[in-house]
């Protein structure tokens, strides 16, 4: 009888005077998965939907409708305990693209013309027991600018997760490729393998450069991945995913600035209506709110973005772009009530320092970013509202959260600036850290923003050999945020005298790390 009524109401709709000025159809279960609403399939109540910029909900019969234009995607926002139908290459098929007239001319394929919107658009999703407590694996940058350097990624990133276990979904947090959008079909072909459903953000590298205008920047990007903001729910945690790159950049220059169009800030306030209080935000966006250079991201749109927000306590961003890796603690305006900071984290990238560096076993670059932190991926541990990340050290075991530095020997007795460095790759400044050498005393190390200067020994081998080296050199090295020194002592006896670190974490994870320094007689 539900199915009938959906059926009349469409009907009716038609005999008022259907036209293309909006769009409406039907949620629902698809029990068999064959991808259109059987008679005994039902609706499903509740559920958001949108056109990019409004955002409504089905009725008790999973029926919506939306205003329409010429230009637009419309996507169900899944609920939870649902999942979506996936294609061959594990992408979400969440959306239905109207371009009747495709996408304007560009160097790169966009959207193919669509012609007239259909008199439904209907979505089947599949039932699925969803725990509030689950993980996730993030990517930043894969950034390939030629076939080999997807190899790369395919080698040192993807075969390490291939059938990751306790994972739900990916997702590559922007800058999928490197400016060449061809590369979007190996980048899918190498994610496929990992097995996992993989969502993707829009990074300034995705984009469409030979657009005027904004909202054509991402035509190719549509094409591929479908639309670049949306939303989703999983468990007690719902996710907005955002194209945060202006191009061009609206003051009139030639390149990006970080930031949101007004549709966007439309399309976050128009979802979060119809989201629980109590449950988590989770942000994804490929240029962070904060950057080095303070002029990175429009100062009103954060602004926007956090009063948004002001309802919900417990929120998280996501973020990469920077190709290092850095927790920021962001203080919000004065009309954001929250009385506390947004937490944002960097995610290091899996491409690294742009592939750069000496080839390891793999014939793959090193590739350690220029704050010390080497290539790698996180993890995102939910547990209903709450949240925990995590780094994943490429080609490392899972302990490994720590590079130690120290000098290789010091003379006995005499004073030294030289110290023992720790880089503690998910630190931030107050975590504690601490020091003893040959099972004394422990000590705390001071957080300091200098170099790392086992990056800085990496870069320097480029500068200073005599034969060429294979790979390519890497930046120029920058202050790190996740860095700690201490002091040596050189009054310890000739010999060789071993340094402990232990680390611990905003979670109270505790890590450990170690080096060796020998003290020789001077003879001078």
């Amino acid at each position: 009888m539900k199915q009938f009524f959906v059926l009349g109401v469409l009907f009716c709709s038609s005999l008022l005077g259907w036209s293309q000025n909006q769009v409406s159809g039907t949620v629902f279960e698809d029990t068999n998965a064959n991808g259109k609403q059987d008679r005994n399939e039902q609706g499903i109540a509740k559920v958001a939907v949108t056109n990019g910029k409004e955002v409504v909900q089905t009725d008790a019969n999973g029926y919506y409708v939306l205003p329409a234009s010429n230009d637009m995607i419309v996507a169900v926002i899944k609920p939870e305990n649902y999942t979506f139908p996936l294609n061959d290459k594990n992408l979400p098929q969440f959306y239905y693209i109207h371009k009747p007239e495709g996408s304007p001319k560009s160097k790169f394929t966009g959207v193919a013309p669509t012609g007239n919107l259909p008199k439904a658009v209907n979505f089947g999703l599949y039932p699925n027991k969803e725990s509030n407590d689950f993980s996730i694996l993030v990517f930043g940058d894969p950034q390939p600018y030629t076939k080999q350097e997807v190899d790369y990624f395919e080698k040192a990133i993807v075969k390490e997760v291939v059938n990751t276990k306790d994972v739900v979904f990916g997702m590559s947090l922007g800058d999928l490729v490197g400016n060449d959008l061809s590369l979007f079909k190996p980048y899918q072909d190498a994610i496929q393998q990992i097995g996992l459903p993989w969502f993707n953000v829009m990074g300034n590298h995705d984009l469409n450069f030979d657009t005027t205008e904004d909202k054509f920047s991402d035509e190719t990007y549509e094409a591929n991945f479908g639309p670049s903001n949306y939303a989703f729910n999983y468990g007690k945690v719902h996710f907005i995913v955002l194209d945060d790159i202006l191009y061009p950049d609206p003051r009139k220059q030639t390149k990006y600035w970080g930031g949101f169009r007004p549709d966007q800030l439309d399309f976050i306030e128009n979802d979060l209506k119809f989201v629980p209080k109590d449950h988590l935000i989770v942000l994804a966006f490929h240029i962070p709110l904060t950057e080095p250079d303070n002029d990175a991201f429009r100062d009103e749109d954060r602004e926007t973005l956090f009063n948004l927000l002001k309802d919900f306590p417990n929120t998280l961003s996501l973020s990469a772009h920077t190709h290092i890796q850095k927790q920021d603690f962001i203080a919000g305006p004065a009309s954001w009530e929250l009385g506390r900071k947004h937490h944002e984290y960097n995610v290091g990238t899996t491409s690294g320092d742009w592939y750069s560096g000496v080839l390891n076993d793999q014939g793959v670059p090193v590739s350690t970013m220029r704050d010390g932190t080497p290539k790698g991926y996180a993890f995102i541990d939910f547990k209903g509202n709450t949240y925990k990340t995590r780094y994943k050290v490429a080609g490392k075991p899972d302990d490994y959260q720590m590079s130690v530095f120290a000098p290789k020997v010091l003379a006995k007795d005499k004073r030294t600036k030289s110290g023992v460095y720790v880089n503690f790759f998910m630190g931030e400044a107050s975590d504690a850290v601490q020091y003893r050498i040959d099972n004394g005393k422990w000590k705390p190390m001071k957080h300091v923003e200098e170099a790392d200067p086992n990056y800085v020994a990496d870069v320097m081998q480029w500068d200073l050999t005599e034969t060429l080296l294979e790979g390519k050199r890497g930046s120029n090295p920058i202050k790190s945020k996740h860095l700690w020194f201490g002091k040596l002592n050189t009054k310890l006896p000739v010999g060789t005298h071993n340094i402990e670190v232990k680390a611990t974490d905003m979670y109270g994870n505790e890590f450990t790390g170690s080096a060796t320094y020998k003290i020789e007689g001077s003879q001078f």
